[in-house]
Formats: structure tokens, sequence, C-alpha cells
């Protein structure tokens, strides 16, 4: 009974954290003009002021340098503009601490 019991606590457990996961990157994605899946894995965000962030495969706003081409997941070619990480990671963060 006590197996059972703890199996179903971890399944609950597991099951918050993917949603509190996804609910973190609904304010990114509600921000955004347009999310684009790169290659690598990692997420490019582009705003609705041409600027744009890049969150690495892992979750994590990430840091990348304007100008820096990058590929997407259908092979085109995207020229990063601006380098808003702190703007995505303040995003990323609003599901997890309630800001």
């Amino acid at each position: 009974m006590k197996t059972k019991l703890a199996k179903l606590a971890l399944i609950a457990v597991l099951s918050t954290a993917g949603a509190t996961t996804a609910f973190a990157h609904d304010a990114a994605r509600v921000e955004a003009k347009q999310v684009i899946e790169l290659k690598d894995g990692s997420t490019l965000y582009i705003f609705k002021d041409g600027k744009m962030a890049m969150e690495d495969r892992y979750g994590r706003a990430t840091r990348m340098e304007p100008g820096a081409v990058m590929e997407t997941g259908d092979g085109k070619k995207v020229t990063m503009q601006g380098d808003e990480v702190a703007r995505l990671e303040s995003l990323i963060r609003q599901g997890h601490d309630g800001g």
C-alpha cells in the first residue's frame, strides 16, 4: 500500500513540475511576436520591437552576439538582432516566482 501511495505522490510531483515549466515559458511566448525552434534545440524569441532573445535547449535564457547567424529547424538562416537576455530571463522567471 505504501509503495502505491509513494508512486502516486511521485507522479503528482512530476506532473506539477512539467506544468510549472510550461507555464513559465507562456509569458515569453505571449510577449514574443514570433517563436522559432532552432536546429540545435534552442528557441529564438522575436519580440514586437524586432529585438531577439535566445533560450537554450535546457530552458535558460542565453547570450547570443548580435549579428550571429542561427539555423532554424527547417534549415533557414536567421541573424540575431539585439540580445534581450535579461528580458527573456525575466519572462521565464514569471512562472517560477510569481512575478
